[in-house]
């Protein structure tokens, strides 16, 4: 394959993960764990329980631990194997639509990040997907090559910061309703 964008292309961004998830690696890994770093380190963000949604094979999780994060809880329903493969410990296999449906009610998490996937979410499932976050969530972290998503506020988010570096945007945001605190 030559790149994941000529794969999107000839397969679809679903397809190319059911075939080729196993085996995923973020050809942007070195500029993909810079800015969770220095977004982690700009906000404040606090590091006591993660959520890495469409974790990929555990580019941000093993930036978040290596930041010192207590833990992380990776979920992505097509690169579960390569997670494990990489991280040592298992995924759970949900999807997009699974979170939008509430697969995560009754969770908590200090924060949730999601790199190089959720510009690949159905644009109609966006904003109950970005909701259902809010709720178990108390900050986010969209690392993009792309500018989008951008979440609007009454999906339940507030932007508090954004920045490119090496062509990789950083968007944080805090739950709309709850303030983040040291006590967190």
């Amino acid at each position: 394959m030559s790149s994941i964008r000529g794969a999107y292309e000839e397969f679809g961004a679903q397809e190319y993960y059911k075939r080729f998830g196993a085996e995923y690696r973020n050809p942007h890994e070195i500029a993909v764990r810079a800015v969770i770093r220095e977004s982690v380190e700009r906000n404040a963000l606090v590091l006591d329980h993660v959520l890495d949604l469409a974790c990929g094979s555990g580019e941000a999780t093993r930036a978040l631990l290596e930041m010192g994060a207590k833990e992380v809880h990776g979920v992505d329903p097509y690169t579960a194997a390569a997670y494990s493969a990489a991280i040592g410990i298992p995924a759970e296999e949900l999807s997009f639509e699974d979170v939008a449906a509430g697969a995560l009610a009754g969770r908590h998490y200090s924060l949730t990040v999601c790199s190089f996937a959720l510009h690949l979410a159905d644009m109609s499932r966006l904003p109950l997907l970005a909701w259902q976050l809010a709720q178990v969530s108390d900050a986010l972290l969209i690392v993009t090559p792309h500018k989008r998503p951008d979440l609007r506020p009454e999906w339940g988010w507030r932007l508090v910061d954004e920045f490119v570096r090496d062509r990789v945007r950083a968007r944080t945001y805090r739950h709309g309703e709850r303030e983040q605190t040291d006590d967190q």
